[in-house]
């Protein structure tokens, strides 16, 4: 059995080493990188299964960084950051990471973190990678959406996992609850803010009017509901 690899970027040693130390006692493989440059170039020879990523690094804008590997990796993207502003969380978020962890942390929770993400992008009850809903075609293999002209819309991990939820529960109710338990994460308003910002990227890219959307359903006090039409390629 492989087990899961997980990049590490920051340029500060000590937490390279804290992390790498928690991580591979807990079974997981690890690359650790000082520099973005030195992290981008491993990412064209290995894809990892978890990328943990600081946001202040002298080479590169973090949040850019981020934002490019939420669109062009199959990895999971966790921000590791000091900062703690709810602002910079946001905006995290919304660029396609998966999660965000302030510093100081709990090397215990980084490793609990990265084992729910892993759960959740685990072998899904299809086992199909393609899905086609309401003129849509969803591509999870690629990460794309393919409107019924064939103009594709990429999308993060981030926002696949929540849409594959939605697509194997079509016209079900999805509390926050459930979503919390399969998609993992922290519990309470961080994670509510983060499936806000990933279901309202989802709208946007499946051209959903805010006010009335004709997929994505909010139930208010009660959760989500999807109501296309769904097939299994």
């Amino acid at each position: 059995m492989t087990h899961p690899l997980v990049t590490i970027l920051d340029d500060e040693p000590e937490i390279r080493r804290i992390l790498t130390d928690a991580l591979e006692e807990a079974g997981f493989r690890t690359q650790s990188f000082a520099r973005a440059r030195e992290f981008e170039a491993s990412l064209k020879r290995v894809t990892p299964d978890v990328c943990l990523v600081d946001l202040s690094l002298p080479d590169t804008d973090g949040l850019a960084l981020v934002h490019r590997l939420a669109l062009e990796q199959g990895a999971a993207v966790i921000i590791i950051s000091g900062r703690a502003q709810v602002q910079d969380r946001v905006t995290g978020l919304e660029l396609g990471a998966d999660d965000y962890i302030t510093k100081p942390f709990d090397p215990a929770e980084v490793v609990a973190r990265i084992r729910a993400r892993l759960r959740s992008s685990g072998p899904a009850a299809q086992n199909s990678d393609v899905a086609e809903f309401n003129g849509w075609t969803a591509q999870f293999d690629r990460y794309v959406l393919i409107d019924a002209q064939g103009a594709e819309t990429p999308f993060s991990h981030a926002e696949g996992e929540v849409l594959r939820l939605f697509l194997e529960s079509p016209k079900r109710l999805i509390s926050r609850a459930r979503m919390q338990e399969m998609l993992g994460g922290g519990a309470g308003d961080s994670f509510d803010r983060a499936m806000d910002v990933r279901i309202s990227r989802l709208r946007t890219k499946l051209g959903e009017d805010p006010k009335k959307p004709r997929l994505i359903k909010t139930i208010y006090g009660a959760g989500y509901i999807f109501l296309g039409d769904v097939t299994w390629q």
